[in-house]
C-alpha cells in the first residue's frame, strides 16, 4: 500500500532567482487546442459560484468561469450571454454539459451562444457514459472546439479521457471543501497526489487540478506537480459575484450558502430527488467583491514562481524540488503569534 500526498503534506523549496520584478512571471497557460488563459484559475460550474458576474469578473482577470449545467440550456446561454455583453473586453467562458440527455444539443447551443470551451460535467468521468458521451460532443460540435472532462483520479483515467476526445482532464475526486465522496464511497485519491500521478500522461492534454485547493500557496504546488490550470469553487464562495442573497443577521454577521452540486439540497433542487448524496450545504461568510480575492491570488501565483526562480509555470515545473513536511512544520507554517502562549 502506497503513502499518498496531499497539499499540506509538502513544502517547495526556495531556488535561486534572478528575478528582480513578480512583474516579470507570466501566469499564462496554453490548454492546447484553441485556449489559452492569462491566468490558470478556473471557477467551479456549481450554481453557487459560477454564473454571469463571476464569468465577467474572471474572465477581465485572465481566467475563466465554466456557466454550470444545472438549468435549462436556454438559461444558461442567456447567463453566458449576460457575462460576454458586461464583460466590456473579450473574454474567455466556459459552459457545462452533463453526460445524459440533451447533452450534444446544449453542447451546440452553448457553442452558438458564444462559448470558447465545453466542460463535459460529472463526479467519475472514467465512466463508459463519459466515453459515449465525449464521442458524441466531438462529433456534434467538430475538432477545434476546447473541450474539459472530469473528474478522474488516476494515469489511466487521463489517459482514457484523452482518447476519447478530451482536450483538458479535471483531476481529483472527492477533496472539494464541501465534497463527501470519499467519506460516502471510500474512494478519491488526496489531492496533490492525484496532479502527480495523472501528471505522468504521455497524452497531449492539459491536466487542471480541481479541489482541495485552499490558497495561493496549494495553487502553486499544483502547478508545480503538473497541473496546467487549477479550478476552485470555495476560494470564491461567499462573494459579491456568486449567485445567491446576503444574509444579514441580528448580530450584523453576514453569509452566503455554498453547496456541493451532489449534495441532498442540491439534487432537489435541479432534479426533484436523490440518490447517494456525496456533498454538504453550508453557510460562507461574506467577503465582499472576488476581485480583491483574485489579485491576493495573483500575487500569490508570481510570487510563488518567483521563489522557484520561474518566469513561467513551465520553467517552475522543471525547477520544483518538493520536501515533505511534518505535522510541526505545517503549524510552524501558519501564522501562529494568536496561539502563542505568552
Amino acid at each position: 500500500m502506497n503513502k499518498t500526498l496531499s497539499y499540506d503534506d509538502v513544502l517547495l523549496v526556495p531556488q535561486y532567482s534572478d528575478i528582480r520584478s513578480r512583474s516579470e512571471v507570466s501566469l499564462e497557460t496554453n490548454l492546447g487546442n484553441n485556449l489559452v488563459l492569462s491566468s490558470p484559475v478556473i471557477s467551479s460550474p456549481m450554481d453557487t459560484i459560477s454564473e454571469a458576474p463571476m464569468a465577467t469578473a474572471i474572465g477581465r482577470f485572465g481566467g475563466s468561469a465554466i456557466v454550470h449545467r444545472y438549468n435549462t440550456v436556454q438559461e444558461q446561454c442567456n447567463i453566458i450571454d449576460m457575462a460576454l455583453g458586461s464583460a466590456g473586453v473579450p473574454i474567455n467562458i466556459g459552459g457545462a454539459v452533463g453526460i445524459s440527455d440533451d447533452y450534444a444539443l446544449r453542447s451546440k447551443m452553448l457553442i452558438n451562444a458564444g462559448v470558447t470551451f465545453l466542460c463535459v460535467d460529472v463526479a467519475h468521468g472514467h465512466h463508459i457514459l463519459m466515453k459515449e458521451a465525449l464521442k458524441e460532443i466531438r462529433d456534434a460540435v467538430g475538432p477545434d472546439v476546447h473541450i474539459i472532462a472530469g473528474n478522474v483520479a488516476t494515469l489511466q483515467g487521463v489517459n482514457d479521457l484523452s482518447d476519447w476526445g478530451a482536450d483538458s482532464v479535471r483531476c481529483n475526486i472527492g477533496g472539494g471543501s464541501i465534497c463527501s465522496t470519499r467519506i460516502q464511497t471510500g474512494h478519491g485519491l488526496p489531492g496533490l497526489q492525484t496532479i502527480f500521478e495523472c501528471a505522468k500522461t504521455d497524452r497531449d492534454v492539459a491536466i487542471i487540478a480541481d479541489g482541495g485547493l485552499k490558497t495561493s500557496g496549494d495553487m502553486v504546488k499544483a502547478l508545480a506537480a503538473g497541473a496546467d490550470a487549477v479550478m476552485c469553487g470555495s476560494m470564491f464562495s461567499g462573494t459579491d459575484e456568486t449567485p445567491g442573497k446576503v444574509i444579514e443577521e441580528q448580530d450584523g454577521t453576514r453569509w452566503k450558502m455554498y453547496r456541493g452540486m451532489a449534495s441532498k439540497e442540491a439534487q432537489l433542487n435541479w432534479r426533484g430527488r436523490f440518490s447517494s448524496h456525496e456533498g454538504v450545504s453550508a453557510r460562507v461568510p461574506y467577503r465582499g467583491t472576488v476581485n480583491k480575492l483574485l489579485e491576493d491570488i495573483e500575487r500569490g501565483l508570481r510570487s510563488g514562481l518567483s521563489y522557484s526562480g520561474a518566469r513561467t509555470i513551465a520553467e517552475l515545473q522543471s525547477k520544483a524540488e518538493f520536501v515533505i513536511q511534518t505535522s510541526a512544520g505545517l503549524g510552524e507554517s501558519k501564522t501562529h503569534i494568536l496561539n502563542r502562549a505568552w
